[in-house]
């Protein structure tokens, strides 16, 4: 169980933006600070949509033998919801060239997080956090792997929290590396960074593919065990 539900979350931390916006502000005025603050805000939102996903399948007793077809039917539905994320994101034209100034993350063009990174703050950052890791469907197939399970209440919670520390660790890991090593991980974030920017749209596409490729067929095997 806590295998599979860290593979999963594996494949939920795979975001080029939130790994992006980390190098921003670990690179800004006050690093230290503003990353925790949005790590705040990342580990806040996976926390909370964690427990409650986690309660609502099993309210709805998902974990029940008899209901084995259900929950990989569920998994099949997000896969291949995952999947046609991934064709869509394939299918938009990329923006053209903006105005100089500061850049946001990739494929987010001038919107609310675009907004709130180019001006690195405490506050801004703890709300980029929790709008980042709004949960993606690999992050609720993650815990449906822990609420569906037949385990008991300390097994869960480690599963639950082993979800959200794998969820979030392009903002930690970083972060430990630059209180370890400030200039040389900044200097490498900042490498990195411009890397990122190029190819961002590319690996979030390849991310979300190999995401609903691997729900869908966990699903599907699920589903033709069960016939």
């Amino acid at each position: 169980m806590l295998l599979q539900a860290a593979g999963f979350a594996v494949l939920a931390a795979l975001s080029p933006t939130a790994l992006l916006i980390t190098a921003i502000y670990l690179g800004s005025a006050r690093p230290r600070t503003t990353a925790l603050c949005y790590l705040a805000g990342a580990v806040l939102i996976s926390t909370i949509m964690g427990i409650a996903v986690l309660l609502l399948l099993r309210y709805g007793n998902f974990q029940l033998p008899g209901h084995r077809t259900p929950r990989y039917g569920l998994r099949l539905g997000l896969g291949l919801l995952t999947l046609a994320a991934g064709v869509v994101v394939a299918r938009r034209r990329p923006r053209l060239p903006e105005q100089p100034g500061p850049p946001g993350p990739p494929g987010q063009g001038k919107g609310i997080v675009s907004r709130l990174v180019a001006s690195p703050a405490p506050v801004t950052a703890f709300v980029a956090g929790v709008l980042i890791f709004m949960p993606a469907v690999t992050f609720v197939a993650a815990i449906q792997v822990i609420a569906t399970a037949r385990a008991g209440l300390g097994l869960s919670t480690l599963g639950l929290v082993l979800v959200i520390v794998i969820n979030v660790a392009f903002v930690w890991l970083p972060f430990l590396a630059y209180l370890a090593a400030p200039g040389p991980t900044t200097r490498t974030l900042a490498a990195f960074n411009a890397w990122l920017r190029a190819h961002g749209r590319i690996l979030l596409v390849l991310a979300l593919l190999v995401a609903g490729a691997v729900l869908t067929v966990n699903g599907l095997i699920g589903l033709i065990r069960r016939t």
